[in-house]
């Protein structure tokens, strides 16, 4: 079960994070997910334990609000990385 969650907030982490640095009509659903997921773990490990910002951690903890918040700022940080190496447009 906790892998359907994970899927799930992965794909509305990325297909949220899409809407903001407008790529969404350039991405499918399954990118939408990798990039959510990724983003997730990527804002744990950037804000919560480089930068040492508390509420990081529940980053890709499962279905809550923080959780979601803060996949949704590490995905918009990946797709930023992703556009600065031009993998995205």
């Amino acid at each position: 079960m906790s892998w359907i969650i994970l899927i799930l907030v992965g794909a509305l982490c990325g297909w949220l994070a899409s809407l903001i640095m407008k790529t969404d009509a350039q991405q499918g659903a399954v990118a939408n997910i990798l990039i959510g997921i990724v983003g997730a773990v990527l804002a744990q490990w950037l804000f919560g334990n480089l930068l040492g910002i508390g509420g990081a951690q529940v980053a890709g903890s499962g279905f809550s609000f923080w959780s979601i918040i803060w996949g949704v700022i590490g995905s918009v940080v990946l797709i930023a990385i992703l556009k600065a190496l031009r993998v995205l447009r």
